[in-house]
């Protein structure tokens, strides 16, 4: 399993890539079983009222969130581009510039630790 992250405007934004042979997540949504690789991480989006209001590049505002919606890969390359993308867009979506922000990929610690 890994850990992607984005980090930008003072916070950060971190989702799971559940990689081949590793329980993926299921629930309603969920992507194929087949799928070797799973990329499940939040959405969010800036609001005119309503939302979780935080503090992001130093602008107070309010942010809403969407459900995870897990996608499922082929390959361990094309799932870490496509969390990479999902995690710039998201920073977009609130006024950040996407190239702006800074990635981690992090092995995580298996659950039997």
């Amino acid at each position: 399993m890994l850990l992607i992250s984005g980090h930008a405007g003072g916070t950060d934004l971190t989702g799971t890539l559940y990689e081949r042979g590793e329980r993926s997540p299921s629930f309603k949504g969920a992507p194929d079983e087949d799928a070797p690789y799973i990329w499940v991480c939040d959405s969010f989006y800036e609001v005119e009222s309503g939302g979780q209001q935080t503090e992001i590049d130093g602008r107070q505002l309010n942010v809403a969130f969407e459900s995870p919606m897990p996608h499922g890969f082929e390959t361990r390359e094309q799932a870490i581009d496509a969390a990479e993308e999902h995690i710039r867009t998201q920073f977009a979506r609130v006024g950040l510039d996407p190239a702006e922000v800074d990635i981690d990929v992090v092995q995580a610690e298996s659950e039997a630790n």
